[in-house]
């Protein structure tokens, strides 16, 4: 009994071997205790929350049912996504093509023959041939094993590519989307700034008939009409690029996109938690995709030092012979069976260098790679700060545009002089307030912000959580659920 158990464990020692190498350890980053950007009231409501408006799903962002829409349509048929998809299942299949080099390769040949002669001596031949060759190599010091850890790496590099991926479609579809309502909105704007110009035009014209404005007057009232007819077809250029560029992205060709919601008419939240600064190297998958890329390089090294050592292969060989032949009248009857094996150890003397700059190539690569992991971080917290700077600043600036949008009428409101024909007192030079134009500059101002906040707000997003699960769905499953909500 006690033999029985040395013998199996060596067996087992010689079969799972060690691994040289380094085993990978994750890096120990310093990361800050809060947030650049935000007021200290605000960091402690986030630290005593822990929760983080990038923790909500897009369909809880954003609450516009055609924009929710063109996502999935863009989820369902964006070839850049279908191209990330089958990375992934190129990389599952590398996994496999690696990990098959740690068990016994097994083929089998087999060949037969009718003969026969009717010169000379006749005779007649029938027989066939079989053979089974097995080759194994005795991972002993974990070569294979790490090249099948590198591997594995690599696919779940390649599946957080894809989730980044993912945001990043969403991010562009809500992008486009909200520049095209803020083209919508500058068109109406433009159009109603025609009108009121035009109403403009005839009034100073009538002024000049009854002698209170001068020709200067009526050209520079012109002029102000003849710019605003000039951008209508400047702005519809740009309606029509923003379409073809959405169209691209939701897999289709160019055509026309449907509108929801008005632009000023879109839930902006007053406020966005930022959430705990430790939970953004959890969230965010470029960090987790520099992560592996990290460990796969790891594991190259210990793939380029087991070449320094022996390697150990086994081959074992079968087969056999039947067959009948018949000469003149005589018969005669072949079987023959064979068999053998044989073990080969390789051990490299000089390879003029070749083993050594593998592996110095190797650890460079993974000093690389930690350097890219740590700016990955680095990089994190910048965007993150960055967008909840700009994004509090830039709702604070649209607060007060729509109140001046909304109150035309109110003290902050700069106004624009015209003349007033009904006023018999006025002369040429004498002016009063008028603010309809003032108004429609105050309108295409609130349109160019409102677009900036909408956009910022899923800017922030993609810093501080570039991917989501839904309720009680494991990340490998993100695709099919993202594209049936």
């Amino acid at each position: 009994m006690k033999r029985l158990f040395i013998v199996t464990t060596l067996a087992a020692t010689l079969l799972t071997g060690c691994k040289v190498g380094p085993n990978y350890r994750k890096p120990v980053v310093a990361v800050p205790t809060a947030y650049h950007g935000p007021s200290e009231d605000q960091q402690a409501q986030a630290q005593a929350q822990a929760a983080s408006f990038a923790d909500l799903p897009w369909w809880q962002i954003f609450q516009d049912p055609v924009l929710q829409d063109l996502i999935r349509r863009c989820l369902k048929q964006n070839y850049d996504l279908q191209t990330a998809t089958e990375r992934i299942t190129q990389a599952r299949a590398q996994v496999m093509v690696t990990r098959s080099n740690q068990f016994p390769q097994v083929s089998a040949t087999g060949y037969g023959t009718d003969e026969r002669a009717f010169s000379g001596f006749p005779f007649k031949t029938k027989y066939a041939t079989y053979a089974a060759d097995a080759t194994f190599q005795l991972d002993l010091f974990g070569q294979l094993r790490r090249a099948t850890e590198s591997a594995r790496a690599q696919l779940l590099s390649t599946e957080y590519a894809q989730k980044t991926e993912i945001l990043t479609l969403v991010s562009d579809v809500a992008s486009d989307y909200f520049v095209l309502l803020s083209l919508d909105l500058q068109l109406q704007i433009t159009r109603d700034t025609i009108k009121t110009q035009e109403d403009a035009v005839k009034l100073t014209q009538s002024r000049l008939e009854h002698g209170v404005a001068t020709k200067l007057d009526v050209l520079q009232a012109k002029q102000v009409l003849d710019t605003a007819n000039a951008q209508v077809p400047e702005l519809q250029r740009q309606i029509g690029l923003e379409e073809d560029a959405l169209s691209i992205l939701l897999g289709d060709y160019p055509h026309g996109v449907t509108r929801g919601r008005p632009l000023v008419e879109q839930p902006m939240p007053p406020e966005v938690p930022a959430g705990l600064p430790s939970s953004l190297l959890a969230r965010r998958p470029d960090i987790s995709q520099a992560e592996q890329n990290l460990i796969s390089a790891n594991a190259q090294i210990g793939v380029a030092k087991a070449a320094f050592f022996p390697q150990i292969n086994f081959t074992g060989t079968g087969g056999g012979a039947a067959g009948r032949s018949t000469v003149f009248t005589s018969l005669l009857d072949t079987n023959i069976g064979t068999w053998g094996i044989a073990g080969q150890i390789t051990q490299p003397i000089f390879e003029g260098g070749r083993l050594r700059g593998n592996l110095r190539s190797a650890q460079s690569q993974q000093r690389q790679e930690l350097i890219a992991y740590k700016q990955a971080i680095q990089l994190a917290f910048r965007d993150v700060s960055d967008a909840l700077i700009a994004y509090q600043k830039y709702y604070e600036v649209r607060v007060a545009q729509q109140n001046t949008v909304q109150d035309p009428g109110s003290p902050r409101q700069p106004a624009l002089s015209v003349h007033r024909p009904t006023d018999p007192g006025a002369g040429p030079r004498q002016r009063v307030p008028e603010p309809c134009a003032t108004l429609q500059g105050a309108r295409r101002r609130l349109a160019a912000i409102a677009t900036r906040n909408g956009r910022l707000r899923f800017e922030y997003k993609n810093a501080s959580y570039l991917f989501w699960r839904s309720e009680g769905q494991p990340s490998g499953q993100m695709v099919a659920t993202l594209q049936k909500r």
